[in-house]
């Protein structure tokens, strides 16, 4: 499960940008997962509830979007949206397609307090 070590790793993130920028806790985190990213949201989820606490995001509010991704089809040329790399082209049905978007893990923004 993977999900748990990407979770560490967006907590040292949020831990890292507190220190950096003296904040004391964060009430909301939202977090991006690309539908090409390879991470399963729910088994994020359950990491991020496993090792908020004790840090700056326990009892955050966490929002994870589950944007699709997009790609270039070689054959026609279009910019298209998919939701897997073995999708067909939704417009000419080719399956010579480039991922262009839908890749990453990102964290969006926090809502930080002081106190």
């Amino acid at each position: 499960m993977h999900e748990l070590s990407l979770a560490g790793g967006i907590v040292q993130l949020v831990e890292d940008a507190a220190a950096r920028e003296h904040f004391r806790r964060v009430s909301q985190l939202r977090l991006e997962a690309g539908a090409l990213a390879g991470i399963e949201v729910r088994a994020l989820r359950f990491a991020l509830d496993a090792v908020t606490p004790g840090t700056c995001l326990e009892g955050a509010a966490i929002e994870i979007d589950e944007p699709p991704a997009s790609a270039w089809c070689l054959p026609c040329g279009a910019n298209v949206e998919i939701r897997s790399r073995t999708d067909a082209c939704p417009r000419c049905g080719g399956f010579q397609i480039q991922p262009t978007g839908g890749t990453e893990l990102r964290v969006l923004d926090l809502l930080v307090h002081d106190d």
